[in-house]
């Protein structure tokens, strides 16, 4: 078992770690908006934050190997379902390859950001 670590990914913000390596597959902690050199939640609009936890995800990917396309699940967490339709149009961009993936509504996450995405990819 590996543990990743990036700077260009935001650091934990509890007791947990950006991710581990373990039987050739990467998994990652949620990622969320959050701007890694500052810590601070980055847009307002699910748009903007879906963007900013797709590169979160990218430089934890990128630490470990691997890519977008190697990876086979990911979990969703959104503030509010009704944000479904322009999530996905973000996410879509970057798993082109249509991983495995649940999605749910959550009463709250994490400084009150809009969305929360973990994945598992093979390295």
């Amino acid at each position: 078992m590996k543990q990743i670590t990036t700077p260009n990914a935001p650091a934990a913000i509890g007791p947990y770690s950006q991710g581990f390596i373990a039987g050739g597959l990467l998994y990652t902690s949620g990622q969320i908006a959050l701007d890694p050199a500052t810590g601070e939640v980055v847009g307002s609009t699910i748009a903007e934050q879906t963007e900013q936890v797709m590169k979160n995800l990218g430089a934890l990917l990128e630490a470990a190997g691997t890519s977008y396309e190697k990876t086979v699940k990911t979990t969703c967490f959104l503030a509010d379902m009704n944000d479904f339709a322009a999530f996905n149009e973000i996410y879509g961009k970057y798993f082109t390859g249509r991983p495995a993936r649940s999605c749910v509504a959550v009463k709250t996450l994490p400084k009150n950001v809009l969305c929360e995405v973990e994945l598992i990819a093979e390295v």
